[in-house]
């Protein structure tokens, strides 16, 4: 049994799945999931739980991201989640929230927080450690 790192199951296998230029999208519970995406992970308990912030944290603490994508429409609407994205997120590009929705169609991955607050989406480019 694991004791450290994400816990749940079926979060660790998908991680271990993704490769160089995987994408995941990570987002709120009102985002919409694309029919496309292989494999979704619901993390969302109630509403605000698990949070946007812990999840992206636990995700950024086990992968290598090259580069991420969130909407524009952040920086207005959910202030925190603009500047908590800018903190972590050395690579970001901001595109149009239906443009994220889009690109979210061919995520190999989609983590599905309990996120309440508009706009907290991103969409994770996978890297590689050397």
């Amino acid at each position: 049994m694991k004791k450290n790192g994400i816990l749940n199951r079926h979060l660790a296998g998908a991680l271990a799945e993704l490769g160089h230029g995987d994408t995941v999208l990570v987002c709120d519970v009102g985002m919409p999931v694309p029919s496309s995406v292989p494999r979704v992970v619901d993390l969302a308990f109630r509403a605000g739980i698990p949070s946007f912030a812990d999840v992206l944290d636990g995700l950024l603490d086990e992968l290598v991201i090259e580069s991420a994508t969130a909407a524009l429409e952040v920086h207005d609407a959910n202030p925190p989640a603009a500047r908590l994205l800018a903190e972590r997120l050395p690579v970001l590009d901001f595109v149009t929230h239906d443009e994220l929705k889009a690109r979210s169609r061919d995520a190999g991955l989609v983590v599905r927080t309990g996120e309440a607050r508009p706009y907290a989406n991103v969409l994770l480019r996978c890297g590689v450690f050397f």
